[in-house]
């Protein structure tokens, strides 16, 4: 299928995703708001892939939301219009977008970031959401909503809080400093610096190859856990743990298969996780 903000491609359980509009820096036109989630859902529910990189094409990852956006941002109703009604429809549209990314973590599978020059207002929202992120050496992140008069609304600090310090998140949102990659490094953002964009994307597909090869079902649980745990006390995750491991633990398949494998002198072959059935939202 053809888009017209990405190239998809999936092959050895692990898919692509590449922002290709790298003359336009990649900025999220209103298409981008459609394709992406249709995209990710798509992998997700049809089970297409283990492990899914996010990647662009250019000098720059994104320069993040469309200045068409603000000329004539979606859900602002007419000027005659009822003032309750119009926040109301605001807010209604805002929370449209921010599912667009929510899909990234609610995805059964991990999401990599392989991120090249600028990261720049809605670009950070969609890195904040992915599980991992890399960056080339000259890579930067800007939370640049604040240099136009505006607060991030779209996950960047719900989500940027948990991943950096409060103090530097709180910096980079006041100020719309630029958060240089190796600096990015240092306080957690990212997880590897790479010289160039080759390097970069030869090291994280050779993650997501790694991550392809475990259990499905194993990384699923971890990437729930993980990210429950981040939402809730330290009790509440290792109740949740427990409840999972009593449905979701099974040692006649994965594990056995894993310590078979490893007898046998052989890498393991573990089962995909099954496709949603189609409008009915279950197995």
């Amino acid at each position: 299928m053809s888009y017209h903000c990405f190239n998809v491609e999936i092959s050895d359980a692990v898919a692509h995703i590449q922002l290709k509009r790298g003359d336009a820096l990649n900025t999220m036109v209103p298409e981008f708001w459609s394709e992406f989630p249709a995209i990710m859902r798509a992998i997700d529910t049809e089970a297409k892939a283990r492990v899914i990189v996010i990647s662009s094409t250019g000098k720059h990852f994104s320069a993040g939301m469309d200045l068409s956006f603000f000329a004539s941002p979606p859900g602002v109703a007419a000027q005659d219009a009822e003032r309750g009604r119009k926040a109301a429809n605001l807010r209604r549209a805002v929370l449209e977008l921010q599912e667009a990314f929510n899909v990234l973590e609610r995805a059964h599978m991990p999401v990599l970031a392989a991120i090249q020059g600028g990261c720049i207002g809605g670009a950070v929202d969609l890195a904040s959401a992915c599980d991992c992120r890399y960056a080339t050496a000259d890579a930067f992140f800007v939370v640049q909503e604040i240099n136009i008069g505006m607060t991030a609304d779209l996950g960047t600090f719900p989500r940027l809080c948990h991943l950096i310090p409060q103090g530097w998140a709180r910096e980079l949102a006041y100020t719309g400093r630029r958060l240089p990659a190796q600096k990015a490094r240092e306080i957690g953002l990212v997880n590897e610096v790479l010289a160039d964009h080759a390097a970069l994307l030869a090291h994280v597909m050779g993650v997501a190859r790694e991550i392809a090869e475990k259990s499905p079902l194993a990384v699923h649980g971890s990437k729930v856990m993980i990210n429950y745990a981040r939402d809730h006390s330290t009790a509440d995750g290792l109740d949740y743990i427990a409840t999972w491991q009593a449905g979701m633990y099974n040692p006649e398949t994965d594990m056995r298969e894993s310590f078979v494998a490893k007898a046998e002198k052989r890498a393991p072959k573990f089962g995909d996780l099954l496709p949603l059935r189609k409008g009915l939202g279950a197995v």
